[in-house]
């Protein structure tokens, strides 16, 4: 039998501010055990929450990124649990009244061709809502001890409709997603730091089957890798429990990413009741249109639509858009260089970005805001290179030491010998004469309409020039006397 798995997600992301969601003391990771705390946080007698209209912000953001209804009226619920990492012994959330509705990811389905934009999908978005985070515990060979640095740090949660059907779907949708809440400043997304975090429900279901199948919730799934890893172990491990005649039992199980196996760590077969109540001491939060108006001001363009922009601006090929859409910065980098180096020279400049700066960033484990090569240098070494000033080759030189020097490309030409030699017209014409001479089947195939025979002559040309000549002042005298034949 065949069988469909069907995966929804439920992403935590941890809201970039200042200080936590209900009170002033600050937010942050790498702290010492317990230091980010006070009375809010600890849950002590009298203490009341003060809400963080920067957390709100965000989430309203965040919404707005991924088209969510924002509601006009969201409010705050108490949800009551006892366990050591909730000092309160509940955990501050939203329950009936979400503040974001519906909405949607978008992602490239993986199989798509690796030369042009591939078939897109939006992943429906059940609702996202904001809580507070709980503390870490941490577990040693006979004790655990709790940090609450962590524990009250805004928190979203976004909820997926059960609409992915593969692991790689999956992988995309938390790339995507998370590379929005970067692009919007939300979040740094930092899975290492548990600013992300992701549980995945997985069940199968027959080919043409309407009806969801048991639902395992799979946890513990530290990186965005393992979440794909973790899902397609589990997919395989339901089939294999139905064809062996089992039946799937409803559980929460742990993924171990290294070793690739997961083990049962509790069974759902009835839900919790977290008792939920309106929190007596927040006020509902009104969110008007003035309000949404000024975040949406403050929303940037999302990846694809900047792909989508690229592709039809720049007339960048896509394996080109794919790189420098997904890191903010990459791509304001490259706009700011296509725009200084001038018409027609956008795609050059993104070879020179992808390539070369990318490279060298990798290997001086650099930023692209940190680097020394700023977009004026890249437009000045392609103006370089387009006007015949400098070849192809001594460019790749000039890069190199640009980048560790911030030097401009000019002066490093001019201070190392680089700029090319001037060639005299008469003998570039004698080269390219004797190569077309000399090759009669490139000829043919030229005057036949096929165009890219021409680059048989190029080479024989700037070897008889020793690597000196114009690019440009090759190809336009070699089609000039093509055309006269």
């Amino acid at each position: 039998m065949n069988y469909e798995a069907v995966i929804g997600l439920e992403v935590h992301v941890q809201i970039k501010t200042r200080s936590k969601v209900f009170t002033r003391v600050g937010a942050g990771y790498g702290h010492e055990p317990n230091t980010l705390t006070d009375p809010v946080v600890l849950g002590l007698p009298g203490a009341l929450p003060v809400m963080n209209k920067a957390a709100l912000d965000a989430i309203i953001k965040a919404g707005l990124l991924l088209g969510c209804e924002i509601a006009p009226v969201c409010k705050w619920d108490r949800k009551n649990y006892f366990y050591p990492d909730s000092p309160k012994n509940y955990q501050i959330s939203q329950y009936d009244q979400p503040i974001c509705l519906g909405g949607a990811v978008e992602i490239e389905l993986p199989g798509s061709a690796r030369n042009v934009m591939g078939e897109h999908k939006r992943i429906p978005l059940t609702r996202i809502h904001l809580e507070e985070d709980v503390g870490k515990l941490n577990h040693g060979a006979t004790d655990s001890l709790v940090d609450y640095n962590r524990a009250g740090t805004p928190l979203m949660e976004i909820v997926s409709d059960p609409a992915m059907h593969t692991a790689d779907e999956a992988f995309a949708y938390l790339t995507s997603l998370r590379a929005t809440m970067i692009y919007g400043g939300i979040s740094d997304c930092d899975m290492e730091k548990g600013q992300l975090r992701c549980d995945a429900n997985i069940s199968i279901r027959p080919v043409g089957e309407k009806r969801l199948g048991t639902k395992v919730e799979l946890k513990n799934l530290n990186s965005i890798s393992f979440v794909r890893d973790g899902i397609a172990h589990e997919i395989k491990r339901q089939i294999g429990v139905l064809e062996r005649g089992g039946t799937i039992v409803q559980e929460t199980r742990d993924y171990d990413g290294m070793t690739g196996t997961s083990q049962s760590l509790r069974s759902k077969e009835e839900a919790h009741d977290y008792r939920y109540f309106p929190d007596p001491d927040l006020m509902p939060v009104v969110v008007d249109v003035a309000w949404k108006d000024r975040i949406r001001a403050e929303c940037p363009e999302l990846p694809f639509d900047k792909q989508r922009r690229f592709l039809a601006e720049y007339q960048l090929p896509y394996t080109l858009t794919s790189v420098l859409v997904w890191d903010r910065a990459l791509a304001d980098y490259f706009e700011e260089a296509a725009k200084l180096a001038g018409a027609g020279k956008a795609q050059a400049v993104g070879n020179w970005i992808t390539n070369d700066l990318l490279r060298e960033l990798g290997g001086a484990r650099l930023t692209v805001a940190e680097a020394r090569v700023r977009p004026g240098h890249i437009a000045a070494l392609v103006q370089l290179v387009d006007s015949g000033v400098v070849l192809t080759n001594a460019a790749k030189e000039i890069f190199v030491e640009m980048f560790a020097t911030g030097d401009q490309p000019g002066v490093i030409a001019e201070r190392r010998g680089l700029k090319a030699a001037p060639t005299d017209a008469g003998e570039l014409e004698q080269w390219c004469r004797d190569a077309i001479a000399t090759n009669a089947k490139a000829l043919a195939e030229f005057k036949a309409g096929k165009d890219s025979a021409i680059n048989a002559f190029k080479g024989p040309v700037m070897k008889a020039a020793k690597g000196k000549a114009n690019p440009k002042l090759v190809d336009e005298t070699l089609r000039r006397l093509l055309a006269a034949m």
